[in-house]
This record gives structure tokens, C-alpha cells and sequence, in this order.
């Protein structure tokens, strides 16, 4: 790809008259290079009015390429920094000219005025030019300071605007030419573009020509494309427009003491993160951040029908009952796949074939209706492997429960929710039965699981908190599970049995399971009254 040095180059020496606009912060040079411009002016008045300062150097150089860099990070375009007077001698622009280059900026413009510079256009008539010869040396410094041979410097001729002749301009411009300029940027503070007209026929193409029509804006293009312009700039609009908008939204907020009349007419908070590239950040975390999951598997069991659901599932799995418009097993697919979880097994059973299979794996437990959880659990056994999560059909949870549950090291973990310790009304409360209680003062707890209640065991014990119904295998832990199904296996009464009875009979046969507190923050639908819960639950947006 062509660098953003080589592309500054072509653009001041195209014949083509091109165009590049003012930006300020990383948010305004994005959105310039989405409007299409080519190129972008790091305006010296835009970026000292962002920062609050007057366009007299207040801003150090520092800050102004620290802020540059922000916008060389986010486009693809050059950028031509507005250097001012180079901040200073022959030295300081050559080091001007090296951390420029080191931030990926493109090139620079410098004035021949003095340091502190004042703006051109604040009694300019009365602002003393610098020496010419002294003004060659500082071009001359920055060319032999650069690596990349097609770094820019713009030298920026001021005479116009000191009250000088075009016989000075043009004494000036020829004079920085030999000194090494790529390009001469001529200014005018005039209305009209008497002196810019007569300025480009006496120059008469000998090196590529910049101009900013600020001043005289009402210029037709059509002007400067027969004057041989090379490049305009539109020198500080982007600012300009950004301080109208935001004045007028602050007083009306202020005026009226609410948002009605000012949401509509700005933009969106998803804009912002559009601009600020969140998306891009999604993608780099299930590609990085999430890469160690990759080989992470859910085995998700949703063959049930479900009872206590009535004519809610006549035509359908309790796991495809759609929860505000969305089946329960789509949001748990979403939920698993957001965490970097792609490979997603379901296992169906009754009306599976109303199960999408965009995205997943279908595994059909044919005998269902004459079997249970383990069941379901053992056809889904070739879709084994030594990193997995099992998981209910008909829960809801929010995105940590399962992160935390995907970021435990051990063989084997499940999530408990201290704050369930009680059945709500329904079936067999899973209640878990741990080594230590729920300590939220503490952080890393290392919990571990000493049985899990069933429907034939008694505890005396209390409970320190409810399974959910996510279990994490991981390495050995695998055979663990295989082994523990395999004994089960033989049991007449296999049909009959659930997880918990897999997890007991791991925790029997010497195997030590992990257990993460959470509290609060899921849901499982096992009822209408559970289903209107769900509405609710889903309907708070939580990651």
C-alpha cells in the first residue's frame, strides 16, 4: 500500500486540484476522511480552540503532536500538520520534523513569521516576518532531518498578509523553493483573490501551490483550477461547525431543562462508539482476547417439552418459547458465541425440527419422551472434547456468569447463585452443599463442592446456595465426566437420572469440582409466572 507520505506528495504535486479539510481530534479526522477527503489539515487555530488556548503557541508542540498522533491512529489519509513557525529555530524543527515522523504524520506546513506566532488573520498587516535566510536554514534543517524521502515540508508565505507586494511573495516563495519546500502555500486575508490570482500567474507552476481561501470563500473553484492550484484547504470549519452546534444545543438544554428537543437533531450514542471504532474492538477480543476459547465447546441439552408451559409448547420445545420476540435458545446461543463459544452443540428432542440450525450443531435424543437429562446428555458424546460447557436449554443469565465460568483453570467447575438457597415452588431445588459459605468479602474464593441435593438425599446440612445449571469441563476433567456417565450407565434406573446425579457420582469417585459463587443475575422458565419473569429479565440490556 502506498504510505501516507508518498500519498501527501501525489496530492501536492497532482495536476488535478484536490482538496483537504481541517480537523482537530481524532473523532474530526475521521469523520473528514469518511466524508471522502483525501487528505487533512491539523489546523494550528482548530487545535489550539479545541485545547481552550489562543492561537499564540500556548499549546506546546508537545501536546499538539500528541494530539495529531490521535489522529493519525484512526485514518488512512495524510495529514498536514500546521506547524506554525516550527516552534522555535533550526533545531527544535528538526525535531519537530523526527517526532512527526515517528507519529505517522505526513508532513508539515511552516510560516515565515516569528516565534510565538500570532494568527494571520489578528493584525496581520502589523506581524514581522522572519529573516529569509534564517526562515531557508529551518527548510533546509527539516529536509535533512527526515527518513522517509517523501515526508513534506510546506513553507507558507506570509507577505500578503504583513502588507507586503507580490514582488516579496514571490522573493519568498522562490528563495524556499531552492531551500528544499515540496510545495509554497501563499495566504490572503482578503476578501477577494485579487492577490492569490496575481500571485499564481507570476509564479507560474514552478513548484506545487497551496492555498486557503477562508477569506475569499465565494470564490467559483473553477477560479483556482485555471490558476493552477495544485491543493486547497478548508482551514477550520470542521471546528467552526462543531462550536455552532454545540452552542445551540447547550442553551436549549439549558433553556428548556430537558433533552425532548435536541435527541432527534444530534447524533446517536452508537455513532460514537461506531466513530470511536467499538465494533472493531468486538471483533479484536473474540480474535485475542477470547482466542484461548476458541477450542471451547457448549453442549447445550433442550430436548424437553416442558411442563407446566400448557399450549405454549404444543408446537414447540420449552427452549424455542420466544422471550420479548426471542426464543430462549437464541439467546443462549447469542450469549455463549459473545463469549467467544462458537461451536455450539443443541441436543433436541421434542419438535426438533423446529430448531434453527444456522450456526449449530442438532443432536436428537430420539428417545426422549422415555428418558431424562443424562440421556440426552450421552448422545451428544461424540461431540466431546477436553474443553466444554454443559448448560440447560431454558435459562437466561447475564454475560459474567458465564465468562467467570469459561476463566476457571480447574477440570471441572459449576456455578452456584448463594443467594437462591431455597425451591421456589417447582421440582428439585439443586440445592449445593459446598466447603465454605459465600464470602463476598473475599475475593478468589476456592470453593469446592461437597454434594448437590436430588430428589432420593436428605441434607441437614444448609445449603449455601442453588446450582444453575452450567457445569465447565475442562482437560482431564473430561474423563471424569465420561467415566462417572459410563457407571451410570449400568444404573436400570439411567432413564430416570439428571446432571446431578452425574456431578454427585464425579464428586463420589474422588474428583474435586470448583464451585464460583454468583448472586442473583439468571433465571431458569419452568412456569408461566417464570416466562414473565424472563420478559422482565431480558428487558435489561446487561452485556
Amino acid at each position: 500500500m502506498m504510505s501516507k507520505t508518498s500519498k501527501l506528495k501525489n496530492l501536492l504535486k497532482t495536476q488535478e486540484l484536490d482538496f483537504i479539510i481541517e480537523a482537530h481530534n481524532g473523532i474530526s479526522a475521521r469523520i473528514a476522511e469518511e466524508a471522502g477527503f483525501n487528505g487533512i489539515w491539523a489546523s494550528g487555530l482548530a487545535l489550539s480552540a479545541q485545547f481552550g488556548v489562543r492561537d499564540n503557541n500556548e499549546a506546546s508542540w508537545t501536546q499538539i503532536v500528541d494530539m495529531v498522533e490521535f489522529m493519525a491512529d484512526v485514518t488512512s489519509v495524510p495529514i498536514l500538520l500546521d506547524g506554525d513557525t516550527g516552534y522555535g529555530n533550526f533545531n527544535n524543527m528538526r525535531r519537530l520534523v523526527r517526532k512527526l515522523e515517528q507519529r505517522g504524520v505526513a508532513g508539515v506546513c511552516i510560516e515565515d513569521k516569528l516565534f510565538p506566532k500570532k494568527n494571520s488573520f489578528i493584525n496581520g498587516e502589523k506581524q514581522e516576518l522572519a529573516d529569509v535566510d534564517e526562515f531557508c536554514g529551518k527548510i533546509a534543517a527539516g529536509k535533512d532531518s527526515h527518513l522517509d524521502p517523501d515526508f513534506c515540508i510546506v513553507a507558507r508565505v506570509e507577505a500578503y498578509i504583513a502588507g507586503w507586494e507580490t514582488k516579496e511573495a514571490i522573493r519568498r516563495a522562490e528563495a524556499y523553493h531552492k531551500a528544499g519546500a515540496d510545495a509554497i502555500l501563499i495566504h490572503s486575508a482578503l476578501s477577494r483573490p485579487d492577490q492569490i490570482l496575481e500571485f499564481t500567474k507570476e509564479w507560474a507552476s514552478r513548484a506545487p501551490l497551496v492555498i486557503v481561501p477562508t477569506k475569499y470563500y465565494s470564490t467559483p473553484t473553477q477560479v483556482f483550477r485555471d490558476a493552477n492550484v495544485n491543493l486547497i484547504i478548508w482551514a477550520n470549519h470542521l471546528i467552526r461547525s462543531a462550536i455552532t452546534a454545540m452552542q445551540e444545543c447547550a442553551f436549549k438544554i439549558k433553556e428548556q431543562e430537558n433533552l425532548t428537543e435536541v435527541e432527534d437533531d444530534i447524533a446517536s450514542v452508537k455513532e460514537i462508539f461506531r466513530l470511536q471504532g467499538a465494533q472493531e474492538l468486538a471483533e479484536a477480543e473474540r480474535q485475542y482476547f477470547l482466542g484461548a476459547r476458541k477450542g471451547t465447546k457448549a453442549i447445550i441439552l433442550a430436548a424437553s417439552r416442558g411442563q407446566g408451559l400448557d399450549e405454549l409448547t404444543k408446537d414447540r420445545p420449552k427452549a424455542m418459547i420466544p422471550v420479548n420476540g426471542k426464543p430462549l435458545l437464541s439467546r443462549l446461543v447469542e450469549r455463549c458465541k459473545r463469549q467467544g463459544v462458537d461451536a455450539v452443540t443443541i441436543v433436541g428432542g421434542y419438535k426438533a425440527d423446529t430448531i434453527p440450525t444456522e450456526k449449530i450443531d442438532l443432536i436428537v435424543n430420539h428417545e426422549y419422551a422415555n428418558s431424562g437429562e443424562l440421556s440426552s446428555l450421552l448422545t451428544a458424546s461424540a461431540s466431546f472434547c477436553d474443553d466444554m460447557v454443559v448448560i440447560y436449554g431454558d435459562l437466561l443469565f447475564r454475560g459474567y456468569v458465564l465468562r467467570s465460568l469459561l476463566e476457571s483453570d480447574r477440570e471441572m467447575t459449576i456455578v452456584v447463585d448463594s443467594q437462591s438457597k431455597s425451591d421456589e415452588g417447582s421440582g428439585v431445588p439443586d440445592l449445593a452443599y459446598c466447603s465454605a459459605s459465600d464470602d463476598r468479602t473475599l475475593w478468589g474464593q476456592d470453593i469446592l463442592l461437597e454434594h448437590l441435593s436430588t430428589d432420593d438425599t436428605l441434607n441437614e446440612k444448609q445449603a449455601d446456595g442453588r446450582w444453575i445449571g452450567m457445569l465447565r469441563v475442562k482437560g482431564i476433567g473430561r474423563e471424569w465426566l465420561t467415566n462417572a456417565l459410563k457407571k451410570l450407565k449400568e444404573k436400570q434406573n439411567f432413564n430416570e437420572l439428571s446432571l446431578r446425579h452425574l456431578i454427585n457420582q464425579i464428586l463420589s469417585d474422588g474428583n474435586p469440582i470448583r464451585v464460583i459463587y454468583i448472586h442473583g443475575h439468571w433465571i431458569d422458565v419452568n412456569s408461566i409466572t417464570d416466562l414473565d419473569r424472563a420478559s422482565a429479565f431480558a428487558g435489561t440490556n446487561h452485556k
